[in-house]
């Protein structure tokens, strides 16, 4: 059983291929595995076809994910692919809250202490 909790602050695909990266920045996805066909992916979060088709074909083109014809797609196996969707994620979320801790002039040293107290 897959759970996503969708929200409506960003489109349903762009929160699966979320879904996806975080899934193996934590390592629940592996290089080479198998994941859920278009069909059980949407019916497995209730969410249309069409929607998943989207969210899988860029996953496609950003290397993700390769299917081959008949088949299941699967995790690429380059492992550089796999490093960079873990180092983009860390950033990205990194430079928001980096972001939004300027806008409330919070210093740099005061942030580096708190990550230290409670990391």
């Amino acid at each position: 059983m897959i759970f996503i909790l969708l929200n409506s602050n960003e489109p349903i695909y762009i929160q699966i291929i979320k879904h996806f990266k975080i899934e193996i920045i934590k390592g629940n996805l592996k290089v080479g595995d198998t994941i859920p066909s278009r069909r059980e992916f949407a019916v497995s979060v209730n969410v249309n076809p069409n929607t998943v088709q989207k969210a899988y074909k860029e996953m496609e083109a950003m290397g993700i994910i390769k299917t081959v014809k008949n088949q299941q797609s699967k995790i690429t196996d380059d492992v550089e692919i796999l490093n960079l969707i873990r180092e983009e994620f860390i950033k990205e979320s990194l430079g928001s809250f980096l972001k939004e801790m300027k806008s409330i002039d919070v210093k740099k040293e005061e942030i580096i202490k708190i990550i230290n107290e409670n990391y």
